[in-house]
């Protein structure tokens, strides 16, 4: 990963990494009822982190994430098992049941939470996790 890239690449990457965050976010709710969610939205979170890399160096990539991408994968999987078990736990019900929850926010309304909400965030978090490790790994070995 070369470090000293052009100024042209570092401006860019300085708006689209919000965006892409942006439209990581928006997959990853929308995956929630429709086709989509945590993979995909994983996917392009790491490409954001990708051009990040690419545009300045490792160590501003990991700043950026702020925290270790190991963590990101353990806490991934450790949110989806979670996820997957609440509904054998609580109602008796197979692993990986759905379980639906209504709460009320005060200036929000009705918001409902689910498990697999819950497991597309632990999804979303592995693949983070997986592709910043690998992309990482490749910068160290090249420095």
């Amino acid at each position: 990963m070369i470090s000293g890239s052009s100024l042209i690449l570092q401006t860019a990457t300085r708006f689209l990494v919000p965006l892409l965050f942006l439209f990581s976010v928006f997959l990853l709710l929308r995956g929630h009822n429709e086709p989509g969610g945590g993979f995909i939205a994983g996917l392009v979170a790491s490409g954001a982190f990708a051009l990040h890399l690419f545009a300045f160096d490792a160590g501003s990539t990991r700043k950026l994430m702020g925290v270790e991408s190991q963590l990101l994968m353990g806490c991934g999987l450790l949110l989806a098992l979670v996820s997957g078990t609440v509904g054998m736990v609580f109602n008796g019900q197979p692993f990986l049941s759905s379980q639906w929850w209504s709460l009320y926010v005060p200036g929000l309304g009705e918001l409902k939470l689910s498990t697999p909400l819950f497991f597309d965030i632990g999804v979303f978090l592995v693949v983070v996790g997986v592709v910043t490790t690998i992309m990482l790994s490749l910068a160290k070995v090249e420095e």
